[in-house]
C-alpha cells in the first residue's frame, strides 16, 4: 500500500516545483540574478524528487490495476500475469520509498559551502604542533584527491616544523558537507622525536570547519573593524617578508581577530581575512541562536583535553579510530596521506540514519 504521509508531501514539493518553473520563465526574475540563480538552485534540488515521485505514482497505479485484475478478471491467464506483477511492484514500492525518504532529509543549507579549516596544537606540546602539520598535510591530499581548491589564509610555524596554528580555505563542490565531520579533537599516539627513551606519548589538535559565509549573509559594519597591516613572519619569500603585507583585522563587538600574511598583496591578506572573520562570526552567531543545542553539545565534547577526542590515531599499531562511530582502520598511513574517505562515508551514513530515525 502507499504511504500516504509521503504522498501528501510530494503533493506539496510537486506544487512548489512547478510554481518555480514558472518564476524561471518571468521576465522581472530572469532580471534579478539573485532571485534568478536561487529559485533555479531551488528547482535543480526538486527535480530528483520529483522524478522519484513520477516513478512511485507510476508503480502504485500499476499495482492497484494488478490487484483489480486479480480481483475481479476471470481469465486464468490475465490472473496469473497479475501476480507476478504485483510480485515484482511491491518491492519496487519499498524500495522507492526508501529512496524517497532518503530524498525528503532536510538538506543542511551550508553542506554546498567552501570550508574554512582551522587546526591548532593542544595538548601535548611540541608533539601536537608535529601532529597538527601532519593533519593540515592529510586534508590538503584529501583535497588534491577531490580536485578542490586549497588556498593557505595563516600559519604559525615552531621551529622543528610543526604547526602552532593553520587556517586554511578548501573551495569545491560540496566541500563543507564531506568537510564538517573533522572538527573536533584529534589525539595521536606514538613515541615523538622529541622523546630519548622510546615512551609512547599521547597529545591531541583540535580541528574546526567553518562553512565559508557568503557576503550577502552578514553585514559587518566598517566602524566595528580595527584593522592593522604588519611585516609577514616566517616563510613566504623575500615580498612577503620585507613589506607591509601581514593584516590583521580585529571585531570590536566580539573581540575576534583574524590574521592573514600567507599572500603578498596586503589587498588579497584583507579580502581573505574579512572572509574568514565572516565565517567565524556566521558561525558565532548561530550557535548563539540556538544556545541549549550549543550547552549540550559543550557537555558532550567537553574541554579538549586527551581523554575527550573524536578520533585517535595510534602509529605503532598502525591504527585510526573514530569514536563517534566505533569504527577503527587498520591502514593509518594511507589515511595520514588523505584517504578519508571509508571514515567520511561511514560518519555520513550514520547522520542519514539519524536524521531518518528523527523523522519517524
Amino acid at each position: 500500500m502507499a504511504d500516504n504521509s509521503i504522498l501528501t508531501r510530494l503533493d506539496g514539493l510537486k506544487l512548489k516545483y512547478e510554481e518555480i518553473g514558472q518564476k524561471l520563465t518571468d521576465p522581472e526574475v530572469i532580471a534579478d540574478v539573485k532571485q534568478f540563480i536561487q529559485f533555479n538552485k531551488e528547482y535543480r534540488e526538486l527535480e530528483p524528487i520529483i522524478e522519484a515521485s513520477e516513478r512511485y505514482r507510476t508503480a502504485i497505479a500499476n499495482l492497484t490495476e494488478a490487484k483489480d485484475i486479480l480481483a475481479n478478471d476471470k481469465d486464468e491467464e490475465m490472473r496469473e500475469m497479475a501476480r507476478g506483477e504485483i510480485a515484482e511492484l511491491e518491492p519496487k514500492i519499498e524500495t522507492l520509498e526508501e529512496e524517497i525518504k532518503l530524498l525528503l532529509i532536510p538538506k543542511d543549507p551550508q553542506d554546498a559551502k567552501n570550508a574554512i579549516v582551522e587546526i591548532r596544537g593542544g595538548a601535548g606540546g611540541e608533539e601536537s604542533c608535529l601532529f597538527a602539520a601532519e593533519l593540515m598535510r592529510m586534508y590538503i591530499r584529501y583535497a588534491e584527491r577531490h580536485h578542490f581548491r586549497v588556498e593557505p589564509i595563516s600559519t604559525t610555524e615552531t621551529e622543528l616544523g610543526g604547526i602552532k596554528e593553520a587556517v586554511f580555505s578548501i573551495a569545491g563542490s560540496g566541500v563543507f558537507a564531506r568537510m564538517k565531520y573533522e572538527s573536533g579533537v584529534h589525539r595521536v599516539q606514538r613515541v615523538p622525536i622529541t622523546e630519548s627513551n622510546g615512551k609512547i606519548q599521547s597529545s591531541t589538535c583540535t580541528v574546526a570547519v567553518l562553512p565559508e559565509a557568503e557576503d550577502v549573509e552578514l553585514q559587518i559594519d566598517p566602524k566595528d573593524l580595527r584593522i592593522d597591516v604588519y611585516r609577514s613572519t616566517g616563510h613566504g619569500g623575500q615580498c612577503v617578508n620585507t613589506t607591509d603585507s601581514a593584516v590583521r583585522i580585529t571585531h570590536l563587538p566580539t573581540g575576534l581577530v583574524v590574521t592573514c600574511q600567507d599572500q603578498k598583496s596586503q589587498l588579497k591578506n584583507r579580502d581573505t581575512a574579512m572572509q574568514v572573520l565572516r565565517s567565524r562570526l556566521l558561525a558565532k552567531m548561530r550557535a548563539e541562536k540556538d544556545a541549549a543545542y550549543a550547552e549540550n553539545r559543550r557537555v558532550q565534547v567537553g574541554t579538549g583535553d586527551r581523554s575527550e577526542r573524536i578520533r585517535t590515531y595510534n602509529f605503532r599499531e598502525g591504527r585510526v579510530t573514530d569514536h563517534r562511530i566505533g569504527l577503527t582502520l587498520y591502514r593509518i598511513q594511507d589515511i595520514i596521506d588523505g584517504d578519508l574517505d571509508e571514515i567520511i562515508d561511514a560518519l555520513h551514513a550514520e547522520e542519514i540514519v539519524e536524521r531518518l530515525r528523527e523523522m519517524r
